[in-house]
This record gives structure tokens, C-alpha cells and sequence, in this order.
């Protein structure tokens, strides 16, 4: 090949425009078209979609495995993407189980969601996981990235106390574990999540967003010399904290370096304002979440999102769709057909959610494709029947354009679902030899 113009450097285009984050890939940037499409080819994603409480499994398993199979009530919104969809049943998280501790499922649960561990039965600080898959993947993506990783729900957490039985909110306030002892909070104020992306204008400004993290930095840096003068008086708690201190430092420095190097390459964003707060319905509040998180993905500040739909053991009602009922008290139906046709309306609202998210990826341009090309979804709910507490058979949605679609995959029965979750890693380039309680890989990922 030829390259008959030379490319022009990034570098000279921030200091030309004064723009920093989220800058178009202009042709003029690469020696051609192949570049530029190979660029945006290298980037991989994994978006996490939760979904509280159970699944209503008679009305959510398809009757037929293998390919074109017909979906079930549940799972029709997810029609249009067939072909960008694996449907598994069998799979199981067996260390969610009571294993000898007793009640409390939804908190071991949703705790060892991506976790695959028994958390500890604890209501105080003492609380122990594991890392969460998610997690894995953003230590290595994160440094391609100005965030690791983004994690988003729709319901505010519970901050103190026990949240199931003797298991401390902090297990059902989260999907995402750093280390075994430190769970990740959600942001669910889309102003706050728009704040964390682009800064505190009005719109998307990468100039007023650099500003802001100078300003950042520069109040961080003085108080930081102020601290160190004082650290030979300080006892080891204190050094302690001051160390975790500087490395927010760092951390910001880091970010700043990002923003002036122009990140990795990214497309235009479209114009979006900032959000003035919470929506006041179900539906709209979701799309405003589930388009930041796009949004994202798009200027690739992050690569790795979690969105709660609802945490576990969430009484959200939904009188849009006819249930005023509360969900978690709703979820322990006992075979009452009222209540699990009112399930089935909730399980099926939340599955729109996600077909909007796959609708909002797939329509999104990057390269020659688009945001979905390059992205692992996995979705589905930590529970299959919430009635019995079941933690076998789980409901599980793997989508996206790295894997095969239009298949439903049947594993032999209590497959750990964490042998699924290490194919997602491996797929994603992400390789580690086990998570939680994993004994091996699955082989039908290969497209």
C-alpha cells in the first residue's frame, strides 16, 4: 500500500483546536480509511445488565435449544437481535447457596454475582467477596481508558445494616468487587454520571472538562505538600490514609495525561446536554442511563460498565405497566397465577431495557461497523425462580458482536456459571486461570 499524504498528529490537532477528550477520528489523523478501521477494531467492551429479584423461568426459557429457535414471552423484545444473541440455560451458582449460613439468598446472590465466591454472612465491616469478573477486565482495559470501569443503577442503596438476613447492604448495593473487601458503589443520579464523564458543563465541552481537572489536580496537589510536611508526626492510620490520598493524586494526574494525549482514538459525539436530575418514570430514567453509558463507550472514557436495573430485594412498583405491587414481595408468587403474570410484565419491561441498550449500540457508528460489533453484553438475573430461591438454571443473555448469536445453548446441568464468565474473559483477551468456584471453560463461543 501507498500512503501518498502524511498523517497529521494528534498532537498538533489539540494544540490547533484546543480540544482534548472525545475528539473526532478525522481522516487527516491516519494514513487511511484501514487504519482507522483496525483502530476501533482493537477496542473490545463488556457492559453487565442486572436484573433484581428472579426470573419468572416458565415464561422465560425458550422450548427449543440450538439455532433459530422461537424466543419466549420474556425475551421477544430481544426479536431484532437474534443474531447478536446467545440464550444459556443450565448454568448455576452453586456458592450462593446457604452452604450450612442459613437464609439470606438474595444477598449471596447478588454478592457473588460476578464474583462466583460465598460471601461472608456479616451485617458489619468485615464483609468478604472476591473480585468480580467485570473488575478483571477493567484492570486491564483501564489503562487504555481516563475511568476504568462505570457503575450505574436505578435505585439508591441502603447504607447501613443488614439488607437479607444477617448480610450486610453492601452485597446487594453492588455487582462490582476491586478486592474481596471492597464493593464499588453505583451512581444512580444521571447529573452525577454525566459529571464523572465530561465535567460540570452544561453540554459536552472537552475544553471545560481539561479545565476541571487541573483545577482538580492543582487544589489535590497543594493540600497533598501541606500533608507531607505533616506525615513525620502522623501515626500509622494516618500515613495510611495520606498514602490513599496521594494515590487519588496520581490517579487524577493519570486522567490529566489522558485528556491532554487525546486518549485512544474516538468518534463524535453527538450533542447531549446535561442531565437536571432523575426522571420521573421507569422507562425514561433507564434510556437516560443506558445513553450515558453509550456515550462512554462512544468517547471511550471507559470500557467496562455495570448498569443495575434494580438492586436485589428491590420493591420497586410498576403501575406503567398495570403492577402497583411491590417487586420483591411480589417475586415470592407461590404459583399464584395473578402474581407471576405480574412478574412475567416485570421481567419483560426489564428485558426491554435491554433491548434498548443493544438497539442504542448497534445504531451507533464506529468504524465500518458499529459499537456492538466490538462488545460483550451479559445479562440476566443472579436468581431463576424467586419463589423457590432458585441458584440453579440461572437466566443468561450473552450478546453483542463478538460471539455467535441466534443459538439457545443448554450447558449439562450446574455448569458453574463462572466457566462462562471466564470464556467471556478469554474472548475479551482477558486471561485468567479461574474466578470464584470455576472448574473449566465453555467451547461455544467460538463464532
Amino acid at each position: 500500500m501507498i500512503i501518498t499524504r502524511k498523517p497529521i498528529g494528534r498532537r498538533t490537532m489539540l494544540r490547533g483546536m484546543g480540544t482534548t477528550m472525545a475528539l473526532p477520528l478525522l481522516e487527516a489523523m491516519s494514513p487511511s480509511a484501514k487504519a482507522a478501521e483496525m483502530a476501533a477494531a482493537s477496542r473490545k467492551r463488556l457492559q453487565v445488565i442486572y436484573t433484581p429479584n428472579g426470573m419468572m423461568m416458565q415464561n422465560w426459557t425458550p422450548a427449543a435449544t440450538g439455532e433459530g429457535f422461537a424466543l419466549s414471552p420474556i425475551l421477544k423484545p430481544l426479536e431484532p437481535y437474534r443474531n447478536r444473541l446467545t440464550v444459556f440455560t443450565g448454568l448455576a451458582h452453586v456458592q450462593a447457596e446457604a452452604l450450612g449460613d442459613g437464609a439470606g439468598d438474595h444477598g449471596r446472590c447478588c454478592g457473588g454475582y460476578l464474583t462466583g465466591t460465598h460471601v461472608k454472612k456479616t451485617e458489619g465491616a468485615d464483609i468478604t467477596a472476591g473480585i468480580s469478573m467485570d473488575q478483571l477486565v477493567a484492570k486491564q482495559f483501564g489503562d487504555q481508558t481516563q475511568i476504568p470501569s462505570l457503575e450505574v443503577g436505578l435505585e439508591p442503596p441502603s447504607l447501613v445494616g443488614s439488607c437479607d438476613s444477617g448480610y450486610s447492604c453492601a452485597y446487594t448495593n453492588t455487582l462490582s468487587w476491586s478486592s474481596p473487601s471492597t464493593p464499588l458503589p453505583v451512581t444512580i443520579n444521571p447529573r452525577e454520571v454525566f459529571e464523572r464523564l465530561f465535567g460540570d458543563g452544561d453540554s459536552l465541552d472537552a475544553k471545560s472538562r481539561l479545565a476541571q481537572l487541573r483545577r482538580q489536580a492543582s487544589i489535590l496537589d497543594f493540600v497533598a505538600q501541606d500533608a507531607k510536611r505533616l506525615s513525620h508526626s502522623m501515626g500509622a492510620s494516618d500515613k495510611k490514609k495520606l498514602d490513599e490520598y496521594l494515590q487519588s493524586v496520581r490517579d487524577v494526574e493519570k486522567r490529566i495525561q489522558k485528556v491532554e494525549q487525546g486518549g485512544t482514538e474516538a468518534t463524535a459525539l453527538p450533542a447531549y446536554a446535561r442531565p437536571s436530575g432523575v426522571p420521573d418514570g421507569f422507562e425514561d430514567y433507564a434510556h437516560m442511563m443506558i445513553d450515558l453509558q453509550v456515550l462512554a463507550m462512544q468517547a471511550d472514557m471507559t470500557r467496562v460498565s455495570s448498569f443495575m436495573i434494580g438492586r436485589e430485594v428491590s420493591g420497586r412498583s410498576y403501575p406503567e405497566i398495570g403492577v402497583p405491587d411491590a417487586h420483591h414481595p411480589l417475586s415470592h408468587h407461590g404459583n399464584d397465577a395473578e402474581k407471576i403474570a405480574k412478574l412475567t410484565k416485570i421481567n419483560t419491561l426489564h428485558m426491554e431495557q435491554v433491548a434498548y441498550y443493544l438497539k442504542r449500540m448497534s445504531e451507533t457508528k464506529e468504524g465500518e461497523g458499529n459499537l456492538l460489533d466490538h462488545t460483550l453484553v451479559l445479562a440476566g438475573a443472579s436468581l431463576a425462580d424467586p419463589n423457590k430461591h432458585d441458584h440453579r438454571g440461572l437466566p443468561v443473555i450473552v450478546a453483542g458482536g463478538l460471539i455467535k448469536g441466534n443459538r439457545h445453548v443448554e450447558v449439562d446441568k450446574d455448569t458453574p456459571m463462572t466457566n462462562m464468565m471466564l470464556s467471556l474473559m478469554d474472548t475479551l483477551g482477558v486471561h485468567h486461570d479461574s474466578i470464584g468456584d470455576s472448574t473449566g471453560r465453555l467451547s461455544v463461543f467460538a463464532a
